[in-house]
């Protein structure tokens, strides 16, 4: 029995699943929206909240704090000079998901996920 454990394995390795979250988050932070499966969508979404949320107080630590988390120091630049002012008097819900049916391979659930005007 699961009870009471929380997140999403999506078959991976604790390290390989960690590595696919910071990639999907520094292409979202990138692009501002990214295609990707529900699943995975889902399992980003709490990081990229709280990246924004971060990136809000431009700080020596919160810089430290993104870039521990983000791959390229050109998209945590662009989180605290773009993104973080453009949701300064935002509480919360920075990104949304829109389903977009499935797959036409394998049948798998697709997402869209981006960053809210």
């Amino acid at each position: 029995m699961r009870h009471a454990v929380a997140g999403r394995k999506l078959g991976r390795p604790t390290g390989h699943r960690r590595a696919l979250y910071r990639n999907l988050v520094t292409d979202l932070l990138r692009y501002e929206r990214i295609t990707t499966t529900l699943a995975k969508a889902k399992a980003i979404q709490p990081i990229a909240e709280k990246l924004v949320t971060v990136g809000k107080q431009d700080t020596v630590h919160h810089r430290r704090l993104a870039a521990s988390t983000l791959y390229d120091r050109k998209i945590v630049q662009k989180l605290f000079d773009v993104v973080g002012p453009r949701f300064a008097d935002r509480p919360g819900g920075y990104t949304r998901i829109i389903r977009l049916g499935p797959r036409l391979g394998d049948a798998a659930e697709m997402a869209r996920i981006e960053l809210v005007e």
